[in-house]
């Protein structure tokens, strides 16, 4: 394993923005990881683990530490014992540095259910179970079953379970202040052997009706989603961005009926205990006007307004200012605050 010094973080991140960082490595084992931890704490240096770096505005000033580059292989699949309501299971493990994609297609080849709605999603294996992803009606912690994590203080590999992980909307464990202790190393997955597929997420049944398909495979619902994704998601190699750059906010019934009663089309879904989710693409759109829109070299995507795109060579404070602009209208217009998905690492 080799520590770089200066590596720029815009080389690694797909909002191509990020100035240099102080030390930078690469990780492709337990070995590697325990190697450069050691450095970390000889060195009293601050840490960041990077996976695919999809998620990620990466700032101007660059970072004060060490970067992680974790690129820790493996995909493992092993036929259950048991079966479960009549089919067989399929335990598939997969090193943190894997493809998440990758191996969302694997999963679909081999013709096992659970994973194909979270189709082209960017990043990496391990960046998963942090953000807690999920997508097109399937949640991936509906299906996980343990992640094993590296301890960076007392260097010991710790699996946690699904429980353990504390999942929540687009949260998890990894994401709290004893959380950041771990990096993620492997995640194990329970998937069933020609298992039912979930396709009543509207632009799911939408594609099926117009394809004629009326009892999709597993593989025809990755299809499906790889389909609308495209259609709807500007290709990173055509563009800087970290896709949809604010969660959807979950307010109060009552602020979710108010909002109604102004604009009726208003898209809204129950959130528990008297909470409502909106959808913080269609306020960005619809009532803020936002999709399409360009200041300078940064813009709101023309097909989706909840993506940020670097349309140039955006530094990070630009993309800031235009994110930031985004909020105050939304809040000027409906009182609602977003909160941005999209992770910021470095120095202004």
């Amino acid at each position: 394993m080799e520590i770089q010094k200066g590596t720029l973080l815009k080389d690694f991140t797909t909002f191509r923005t990020g100035g240099p960082a102080q030390y930078f490595c690469r990780v492709k084992s337990l070995e590697d990881l325990r190697g450069a931890v050691l450095f970390i704490r000889q060195n009293a240096l601050a840490f960041f683990a990077l996976g695919g770096g999809s998620n990620l505005l990466a700032l101007d000033g660059g970072f004060s530490g060490l970067v992680l580059k974790i690129e820790i292989p493996g995909v493992e699949f092993t036929k259950q014992p048991e079966k479960k309501d009549g089919r067989n299971v399929w335990r598939v493990v997969a090193g943190a540095g894997e493809s998440w994609d990758g191996l969302v297609a694997q999963t679909a080849e081999k013709n096992l259910a659970g994973l194909e709605n979270l189709s082209l999603i960017p990043g990496t294996v391990g960046a998963a179970p942090i953000q807690n992803i999920n997508a097109y009606g399937r949640d991936m912690k509906d299906t996980l079953v343990w992640v094993e994590a590296f301890h960076t203080e007392t260097l010991e590999t710790r699996t946690f379970s699904n429980e353990e992980c504390q999942f929540g909307y687009r949260a998890s464990f990894f994401q709290t202040p004893e959380g950041r202790k771990y990096i993620v190393t492997r995640v194990a997955f329970d998937l069933a052997e020609d298992g039912a597929v979930k396709a009543d997420y509207k632009d799911v049944q939408e594609y099926f009706t117009q394809q004629g398909i009326a009892n999709p495979s597993i593989q025809d619902v990755r299809d499906a989603v790889v389909a609308i994704r495209t259609r709807k998601l500007p290709s990173v190699k055509e563009y800087g961005t970290a896709g949809s750059f604010f969660k959807n906010p979950i307010v109060e019934e009552s602020v979710a009926l108010n909002l109604k009663e102004k604009y009726p089309e208003m898209p809204s879904f129950p959130a528990g205990e008297g909470k409502v989710k909106l959808l913080a693409g269609w306020i960005l759109d619809h009532v803020c006007g936002f999709r399409g829109a360009v200041v300078g070299n940064v813009g709101a995507y023309k097909n989706q307004a909840l993506v940020v795109v670097n349309l140039g060579d955006a530094s990070s404070e630009e993309i800031l200012a235009f994110v930031e602009t985004m909020k105050k209208s939304v809040f000027e217009k409906t009182g609602v605050h977003l909160e941005a998905e999209v992770q910021m690492l470095g120095e202004k």
